[in-house]
């Protein structure tokens, strides 16, 4: 057996570990590719024992990536990262389905493209000689989320999907995931609008998370900053708070997940400020379709 797949075959056998703090397996990887939003922060303010815990990893000898499904370019994601009081001591790069998304829009800057997505994506395509074009006239579609998360739903875009369907638009997923965590209340992604086009027959291309060209992006960017040519998965951990992307992602590419609970599965968890109950979370875990390593309800040291 490869070293690639043996952390997932002993996710098979092995039970989630729910450990106190990240110190407790910190010592076991060289490397974390940490999630952003659920994770570091809620959308609304900082985890500050998130940043502590990432913080003390790097000055241990450590290298930080974070791995986000944002769709915008992760210079962007810094500058978000400092206003909410992320310090950045406590990482070393962002990686974006942004990022990755911006790269896939510079491969076919002769086509029309139609943008669905609020104002704030829109650094995506900064810098670039993009030509946007409305439904009837665009060559393909670029979907970074809902044009106003709060108040709609993927069912809102029912009629402008079928227009697009019949038209045969390739669609490009800037940000996988199907709702976040904005300060308690769950709100829609591209992903959810990603999943609804493909129901009705259309195709989509995911950036990001689970998917795994994110994650070469992030691991060579960890080896540059590490100095070598090469890193071993099996001292890689990935830190995320989504069975579907973070966990699933992680397990793909034959790492170690760290599960944090306190994130877009509270609910289902149960977390009612009482902790996490292993007796719940464990059935839960066995559930899954992909269980992490290690659980905890935040991240801290």
């Amino acid at each position: 057996m490869s070293e690639a797949n043996a952390p997932a075959a002993r996710a098979a056998v092995e039970a989630v570990a729910f450990i106190p703090g990240f110190s407790a397996i910190a010592e076991r990887y060289d490397v974390v590719l940490c999630d952003v939003w659920g994770v570091v922060h809620n959308g609304l303010s900082a985890y500050p024992g998130a940043s502590d815990a990432l913080a003390r990893f790097r000055r241990a000898g450590g290298t930080v990536v974070l791995v986000s499904n944002a769709p915008r370019p992760g210079a962007t994601v810094m500058d978000q990262l400092d206003r909410l009081a992320v310090p950045r001591t406590a990482y070393d790069d962002v990686v974006t389905s942004g990022d990755l998304t911006r790269m896939a829009v510079e491969a076919r800057l002769s086509d029309p493209v139609f943008h669905i997505g609020p104002e704030r994506d829109r650094p995506i395509f900064d810098g670039l000689p993009v030509r946007f074009a409305e439904a009837e006239d665009a060559a393909y579609v670029v979907c970074s989320g809902l044009w106003d998360d709060r108040a709609e739903t993927p069912d809102d875009y029912r009629p402008l999907f079928a227009r697009l369907t019949e038209r045969s638009l390739p669609m490009i997923c800037a940000n996988p995931d199907i709702v976040v965590d904005v300060g308690g209340q769950l709100v829609y992604c591209a992903g959810a609008l990603a999943t609804l086009y493909e129901e009705m027959g259309g195709a989509a291309t995911w950036m990001g998370k689970p998917h795994e060209p994110v994650y070469r992006e992030a691991l060579a960017r960890a080896a540059r900053i590490r100095g070598v040519d090469d890193l071993p998965v099996s001292r890689t951990i990935a830190i995320g708070d989504a069975i579907r992307t973070d966990i699933a992602g992680a397990r793909g590419i034959g790492a170690d997940a760290l599960f944090i609970a306190k994130g877009i599965h509270a609910e289902e968890l149960r977390l009612d400020g009482t902790g996490l109950d292993p007796a719940l979370a464990g059935p839960w875990f066995d559930g899954q379709a992909h269980r992490p390593t290690a659980a905890m309800e935040l991240l801290a040291w």
